[in-house]
């Protein structure tokens, strides 16, 4: 029997899980096909990309890479589009079945928020939707009936530990991390890591900015607010582990004591996969992993006094309103300026707790609140 294809429109098709996202599509040209191809900077790569696969549209953030980009993609039928109200627009179309946002940071809300409105389905790669407004996205999926589907290797785990389980009782998540690469690093030491340094992971293939966020453990605060809005626990339900073979990609523990793995290698395509495909798995070319030769697996507690983001994150949530609003948009700051060299690896977190003590806070905000939150905490920093 013939599959009807998947239209998946990939917002952010230039970044990491982007790219990885048409290496999934490539690899099942029969059971997926590229809709839409929305870019913020990279319009050699977006050229090429559309070139490639033949999109309906693309759609370039920037709107000074507009000429650029129609001059380049002009003897073919695309139709080539920029600004953030043509992203918005492209994710609504009718002929979409799942948008992928992969954008980075905040800029990936309104989108998500339109794609939700029109009852797509979504593969969630953008954590800082659900950080700074998971209520508000949790409420809109279920009034508008959008399944959202989580592509984080985390949280991709634990959807695949409660499949099958029903109503049955979560005693709680255990969420595993890396570590990222200053996991045995002094305070001391912390104070003098470069920007090289924190750029490289020992064992995912991520962009600058996630990449940063996981030399801080933000990238798990942020992971665990996200838990808590998908699978509805509370915040002291969702334990991290550093866990450095990243074999382990996170575990549910039951009611009954029984705790439930799911294992793989680390390698974002299977979780982009089987968000594309579920309820089906589909062969992926990943080699299996071999367990005559995994050594060992071993787990620690994270140190929060040396990488205090983690406990940022569980005190954002627990403070609720727009408090992780505020948490993202001091980090995505932080991180920037870090990234440009301007501030010290441990600054960072100075300035994220600065500006969590500092910026107003709203105890039940709309979505004017959070950009408006987001806003003041750009300015303040500035």
């Amino acid at each position: 029997m013939e599959v009807r294809k998947r239209n998946i429109a990939i917002l952010g098709s230039t970044g990491s899980i982007g790219t990885q996202a048409l290496d999934v599509i490539s690899r099942h040209s029969d059971r997926f096909a590229v809709y839409a191809l929305v870019a913020n900077n990279q319009v050699g790569l977006l050229i090429r990309q559309a070139r490639t696969f033949h999109p309906e549209v693309v759609v370039i953030a920037n709107e000074s890479h507009y000429p650029q980009l129609k001059e380049a993609l002009s003897d073919l039928p695309i139709k080539v589009w920029c600004g953030s109200n043509a992203i918005e627009e492209v994710v609504q179309d009718a002929e979409v079945d799942m948008v992928l946002t992969a954008m980075v940071g905040f800029s990936g809300l309104k989108p998500t928020i339109r794609a939700i409105q029109a009852g797509k389905a979504i593969a969630l790669a953008n954590k800082e939707t659900l950080v700074v407004a998971g209520e508000l996205i949790t409420s809109l999926a279920l009034k508008h009936r959008s399944a959202v589907l989580p592509v984080d290797s985390e949280h991709s785990a634990i959807f695949q530990c409660l499949n099958g389980e029903g109503d049955n009782k979560i005693d709680k998540i255990l969420l595993t991390a890396s570590g990222g690469p200053f996991r045995t690093y002094s305070k001391t030491a912390l104070e003098t890591v470069t920007k090289a340094q924190a750029l490289a992971h020992p064992n995912w293939s991520m962009g600058d900015k996630v990449t940063i966020d996981s030399s801080t453990l933000m990238n798990k605060g942020f992971e665990m607010i996200e838990a808590k809005w998908l699978f509805g626990v509370e915040p002291d339900q969702i334990e991290v582990l550093v866990h450095p073979q990243s074999i382990i990609h996170s575990m549910v523990q039951f009611e009954d004591g029984s705790v439930t793995a799911q294992l793989g290698q680390p390698d974002m395509r299977l979780p982009i996969q089987y968000a594309f495909a579920y309820p089906q798995r589909l062969a992926s070319g990943i080699t299996p992993l071999n367990f005559i030769e995994l050594a060992q697996l071993t787990f620690e507690k994270p140190d929060t006094e040396r990488f205090p983001n983690l406990l940022y994150a569980y005190e954002a949530i627990r403070a609720g309103g727009n408090m992780p609003c505020i948490l993202n948009a001091a980090n995505e700051m932080a991180v920037s300026l870090f990234l440009q060299e301007r501030i010290g690896f441990m600054q960072m977190s100075r300035l994220i707790e600065e500006s969590m003590q500092r910026a107003s806070f709203v105890k039940e905000p709309s979505l004017d609140d959070y950009l408006e939150s987001d806003r003041e905490v750009r300015e303040m920093i500035k």
